[in-house]
């Protein structure tokens, strides 16, 4: 499998953008540090634990991963996305609702 994807990063941290079918198929669990956006599907893996994980177990798969840097000067907008991951089921969770 081939997979183009999307580090957005800002002055503090970055995140790798992974669509959810995707990450399922990796196999890996995810910290609660990483970000879900339920509309579109899409994951923001932190960079410091969960998205090397991703990209290790990708690697296991010989999956070839290509990676398109976003950067902002400003604070990314993964910082506000309203969804965070629960590690232990895997599905996401509100802020709010921790």
């Amino acid at each position: 499998m081939i997979l183009n994807l999307t580090r957005h990063s800002d002055g503090g941290h970055s995140w790798l953008e992974v669509p959810r079918d995707i990450l399922d198929q990796s196999g890996i669990d995810v910290s609660p540090f990483s970000y879900y956006d339920d509309k579109k599907k899409l994951c923001y893996l932190e960079e410091d634990c969960d998205a090397p994980r991703f990209l290790e177990a990708a690697k296991n798969k010989s999956w070839q991963i290509f990676e398109t840097e976003k950067y902002q000067d400003t604070p990314s907008f993964v910082r506000s996305q309203s969804s965070r991951f629960n590690t232990l089921t895997r599905n996401h969770q509100t802020k709010k609702g921790k």
